[in-house]
């Protein structure tokens, strides 16, 4: 007799049920990879920084109290002990401060600019105290409790009367102001005028995203959650903020963005991608790869020095692959997890507009990156986002020439049919600030306003999703 093997249906059912409760693998994490020149490190201000304490504060005196500090007391009221004029600033020179009394210095301040300003009198211990400015409290620190700082809006050119009385043994007339709407940085745009709205929290502090993390290799070295403070140093920001932003929103897969950049670096010499060879022009020979001098004269041999031609390539490129090949040890939260290589995006140009031959050599060196990028890191159609990177400059000589290379290598646009729809080139000039809506007067920086570094970032997101939606 031959038996049956046709299963049960509780057979059948017991495997339905096996394999609708194995939990799918989790996607990849999308990994972005930012290179570039200064600006894509980052000098898009935060704040507009503090400024020490020096010949904007005049006419100070320090009177002593009899008894120990008591918030509570209206030392204005009171006759002090005896008063002393402070004649350099922060003391020195005077009479040295009686330990065991209450000590109120006052004076005037007078402002360089109109603005909202913030005080941070004090320092150490010395930041028990409370500060007055024109007849309004703006610091408070007391024994017990934390700091209070109430901004307050000044004058440029008017001069104000301030007071600060010390809660503790300790007085030291030192401290630092802010102005907390400086034009162009970040606080003053997202905090005071309401731009960028989603880069604040609930709580009205810097949002943190928790779907994309940042890490920088060689410079911009920040290691966490997107958020302000991933430029070149922890108070600025480039352009990886707006775009990671763009793209955290796309993706549904976490976001990892590296950014491997260096300052004043050329295409041609610093970041010359291998593969690139020798030419010569007029009786000079330019570099290849590798090469120790960026050109000597013909029928000459260069003598090798510390750097060569493509050395910031390799130093910035090998760090990214350091990181992705020990993925589990560099990002512990993803553990476990594979990733992907999402796209590239490139910024950079100005350092290359200094010289007619890079200038001239830009589009064919900028070719042989995207080439090389996508062959090294294994993935070949990755899209590949170019920014403009000459500022407003490049709209005459050789940052022109530059600006039209990015340009010619766009797939929408340009001069090479392959990169059709895995190539995109974003304008950034016209978002070029005026000097006097920005923190500095630095033009190859943007004057360091961080609006721009946040529009060219969003333009960079924008350009990459269009790729990756193949529009």
């Amino acid at each position: 007799m031959q038996m049956s093997i046709k299963p049960t249906l509780a057979v059948l059912g017991a495997l339905v049920i096996a394999t609708s409760s194995t939990p799918a693998a989790d996607p990849p994490v999308q990994v972005y990879i930012l290179a570039g020149q200064s600006n894509m490190v980052g000098i898009g201000q935060v704040t507009g920084g503090n400024t020490r304490w020096g010949d904007q504060f005049t006419e100070m005196v320090v009177s002593h109290y009899e008894g120990e500090p008591d918030a509570a007391t209206d030392y204005d009221a009171l006759e002090p002990v005896k008063t002393v004029a402070l004649g350099p600033f922060a003391g020195e020179g005077s009479e040295p401060f009686p330990a065991g009394d209450t000590t109120v210095v006052r004076g005037s301040f007078t402002p360089e600019t109109t603005g909202l300003y913030q005080f941070n009198p004090g320092w150490d211990a010395s930041t028990f105290n409370i500060m007055t400015v024109n007849g309004q409290e703006v610091h408070r620190k007391e024994q017990q409790g934390e700091r209070i700082h109430t901004p307050i809006q000044l004058t440029g050119g008017e001069t104000v009367p301030f007071t600060i009385t010390y809660l503790g043994p300790v007085t030291r007339v030192i401290g630092w102001t802010s102005r907390l709407d400086t034009p162009g940085t970040l606080t003053s745009l997202v905090k005071y005028q309401g731009q960028f709205p989603h880069l604040l929290g609930q709580d009205g502090d810097w949002r943190s995203r928790d779907d994309v993390w940042y890490r920088g290799v060689v410079t911009a070295s920040a290691n966490q959650w997107l958020a302000p403070g991933c430029g070149a140093n922890a108070g600025a920001i480039g352009p990886e903020l707006g775009f990671g932003h763009k793209m955290g929103d796309f993706h549904d897969e976490p976001v990892l963005i590296i950014k491997a950049s260096q300052g004043n670096r050329s295409l041609a010499w610093d970041f010359l991608p291998p593969g690139s060879e020798r030419f010569e022009i007029d009786g000079t020979v330019y570099a290849g790869y590798k090469d120790p001098k960026p050109s000597w004269p013909a029928g000459e041999t260069p003598e090798t020095g510390e750097w060569y031609a493509g050395k910031q390539y390799d130093d910035c490129f090998d760090a990214v692959k350091e990181l992705l090949a020990n993925f589990d040890e560099s990002f512990p939260h993803w553990a476990g997890r594979d990733h992907e290589i999402a796209g590239f995006v490139w910024f950079q140009g100005h350092k290359d507009a200094g010289s007619d031959v890079h200038a001239n050599r830009y589009e064919q060196n900028l070719v042989h990156l995207i080439k090389t990028l996508r062959e090294e890191f294994q993935a070949p159609g990755a899209p590949f986002v170019v920014a403009v990177g000459c500022g407003s400059e490049g709209r005459e000589g050789n940052a022109l020439v530059v600006a039209e290379a990015q340009l010619a290598v766009c797939g929408t646009s340009g001069n090479y049919p392959g990169f059709k729809g895995n190539v995109r080139t974003v304008e950034t000039r016209d978002y070029f600030p005026a000097v006097e809506d920005s923190p500095r007067n630095q033009g190859f920086h943007y004057h360091q306003n961080a609006g721009t570094y946040m529009q060219i970032g969003e333009a960079m997101g924008r350009g990459m999703i269009e790729l990756r939606q193949g529009r």
